[in-house]
């Protein structure tokens, strides 16, 4: 007897957290393969005094400045206040 093959289809599902047991139970039962692959979560923090999460404008802005992106360097505390008098 030879051996079958089977062909596949390759898919992409999203799936509710509370629905995930049950998905690999029946893909289990079906003898079906899954690779999960999570999706890369976006960096938040958290604002205490509002409640909220930060909104993405800030979160770029956060970033930016943590990779040097669109900082202004002063030597002093004089300078500094120098330079935001003429803003």
């Amino acid at each position: 007897m030879d051996a079958q093959v089977l062909a596949f289809d390759t898919v992409s599902l999203n799936i509710p957290k509370a629905d995930w047991s049950f998905f690999k139970a029946l893909v289990k039962k079906m003898g079906w393969e899954i690779n999960k692959k999570s999706k890369p979560r976006k960096k938040r923090l958290y604002d205490p005094e509002t409640g909220k999460y930060l909104n993405d404008e800030t979160m770029k802005v956060i970033e930016d400045a943590e990779n040097g992106i669109g900082l202004i360097k002063v030597g002093s505390m004089e300078e500094y206040l120098k330079l935001v008098e003429n803003i």
